[in-house]
């Protein structure tokens, strides 16, 4: 399955601006995927309501199995800073090549 932004994404993007995007971002994996054991870990991203769960399911950063799986990102221990940088840097390049703005 291939994930793409819907157009109501796109404007969403738009309107706030790749800045709040990514703020939104590290505060979603902070809150969700950061923990060694996050609540509901699996389930815990939806697949609507904001541009970024869309792109955490397109990158595999939706949950800390995928993160093990495609990114090899261990579970079962806190992430890092850097790990949380990284995943935000992958979240906002898919962002980024989805809506192509200025």
């Amino acid at each position: 399955m291939r994930f793409h932004l819907s157009e109501k994404d796109k404007e969403y993007v738009k309107m706030k601006g790749y800045e709040t995007i990514e703020k939104h971002a590290r505060d979603f994996i902070t809150k969700r995927l950061a923990p060694a054991n996050p609540a509901n870990d699996g389930k815990q991203t939806p697949m609507k309501g904001h541009p970024v769960f869309i792109s955490q399911h397109a990158t595999g950063t939706c949950c800390r199995g995928c993160l093990q799986k495609w990114h090899g990102i261990a579970k079962g221990k806190a992430l890092t800073d850097e790990e949380i940088d990284y995943i935000v840097s992958v979240i906002m390049h898919f962002i980024k090549e989805e809506t192509q703005l200025p």
